[in-house]
């Protein structure tokens, strides 16, 4: 049976006149968007904008839900109470969709951010928060995360469909978490590096940790950061890679 895997993005993460990204570029090479809910980072303008672009591009438009952080572009420890950040989450995914509607595409995923994003790794309770929030607006909806996850273990209690993740540009430890952000070897820059091992992540289900062992990851969509300097030829090589491998590109929703 051929192999396939999604590419997607943290897409939308411009507001006002700040910039981030070149989402036009990225829309014509992954296959799904994670665009942002306004909460960390994006706005009404360019929340439109992108799910207009994506839909132009046969993209699919999943909800970039994260804490209420524009400041620290939802990458701060935050303690929300579970039941306000159900809310919060809730808010988010009817924003989302209500524009995506105006531009012509659904809302078919969603896929936490940053502090949030690593937070419900672990954390049974926050986890459990964002999974009610998606079971009470739409049950349909997927939950993009990383495998093994707290938030994988609340998905599938709840019935939604879970869809694991793998980050071609990010750093793992030896126990399959991230590197975390603030330590050496973070976040990979050597675009034909990462290409390679994003074809190992998908044909042989593994990929080299920051100390040198090799473990197992498991992985249905994988994620190029908009934000990372040089994402876009990063995108374009683990394409072209993929492509060459025989290894279909293709959204999951």
């Amino acid at each position: 049976m051929e192999r396939s895997v999604d590419l997607n993005s943290d897409l939308g993460e411009s507001f006002g006149a700040w910039g981030m990204g070149d989402d036009d570029a990225m829309l014509r090479l992954v296959t799904s968007a994670n665009v942002a809910c306004g909460f960390h980072a994006g706005d009404p303008s360019t929340m439109l904008r992108t799910c207009r672009t994506a839909a132009e591009n046969g993209v699919s438009v999943g909800a970039h839900v994260s804490y209420r952080d524009l400041a620290g572009f939802g990458r701060r420890a935050m303690d929300v109470p579970a039941a306000e950040l159900r809310d919060e989450v809730l808010y988010q995914l009817a924003a989302l969709a209500g524009i995506a509607r105006v531009a012509g595409t659904p809302v078919r995923y969603v896929k936490p951010h940053g502090a949030l994003y690593n937070r419900i790794v672990a954390d049974e309770e926050q986890a459990g928060a964002v999974v009610d929030a998606i079971a009470a607006f739409d049950p349909g909806l997927a939950v993009l995360g990383l495998s093994g996850s707290a938030v994988e273990r609340a998905a599938r209690s709840a019935g939604l469909r879970f869809v694991r993740e793998a980050f071609v540009d990010r750093g793992y430890r030896a126990d399959g978490a991230l590197v975390p952000r603030s330590q050496p070897g973070a976040v990979l820059s050597d675009v034909e590096a990462i290409a390679e091992r994003a074809v190992r992540m998908v044909a042989e289900g593994r990929v080299t940790a920051a100390d040198g062992v090799d473990i197992p990851v498991e992985v249905d969509s994988l994620c190029v950061h908009g934000d990372t300097p040089g994402a876009v030829a990063m995108a374009a090589a683990v394409r072209r890679r993929l492509d060459a491998e025989g290894l279909r590109v293709e959204a999951f929703a």
